[in-house]
């Protein structure tokens, strides 16, 4: 592929806001020089990497790559929730006005018995607020919707967006808000238990 083919591939993926997520999907990058240039770190792939990239939809010239639309997607996602309100060991134990080591004891115990969603963020974990009281506690209306996720070994940050988006089985509430409404309690933790088990069969 030429230096041309090579800068209009960049700028179609740059385009598609797609650019970025290349790594993630484990396929060869690319920098702008200082004329803007780009520059692929693995030059004798890129005829093969268009290939990949546009070889879903009829019309391959002008298909959209898949997978790398649904990383991006994912990262944006990932990077919503990050946005929401969510405690480090220091800052839930600062809350609940106990130890670190103490709160980080009850996390772990919460998170082998099903009972609270911990999730891995780079070099750490956090514990999303949404599933907590006020003073830092575990809500009871959502570790019956928790555990049957979590013990079909739903990924937590799959878990994190089903349990936080707007559904519409739930007349466009989250599914742990809906949960605390008596009239919608059956629906939600049902729902739950069916996705639970598509997981699992999976």
């Amino acid at each position: 592929m030429s230096a041309a083919d090579g800068d209009r591939l960049a700028t179609w993926l740059e385009g598609l806001g797609l650019a970025d997520h290349l790594a993630d999907a484990g396929l060869p990058t690319f920098t702008r020089d200082a004329e803007g240039r780009a520059v692929w770190t693995e030059p004798d792939r890129i005829d093969e990497l268009e290939r990949l990239l546009r070889s879903d939809g009829s019309e391959p010239e002008h298909a959209v790559p898949v997978g790398l639309v649904l990383i991006a997607r994912q990262a944006r996602l990932r990077a919503a929730l990050l946005d929401t309100p969510w405690f480090t060991y220091e800052t839930l134990a600062e809350l609940r006005g106990t130890s670190v080591d103490a709160t980080r004891f009850a996390v772990h115990k919460s998170q082998q018995t099903r009972r609270l969603l911990v999730v891995p963020v780079d070099d750490r974990v956090v514990v999303p607020a949404f599933q907590l009281t006020a003073e830092g506690e575990i809500r009871p209306d959502i570790a019956p919707l928790l555990q049957p996720l979590l013990a079909a070994r739903m990924e937590p940050w799959r878990a994190w967006a089903w349990l936080t988006q707007p559904a519409a089985l739930t007349f466009g509430r989250a599914p742990a808000e809906a949960v605390a409404d008596p009239e919608l309690t059956d629906l939600v933790l049902h729902a739950a238990v069916r996705l639970a088990e598509r997981i699992t069969r999976s």
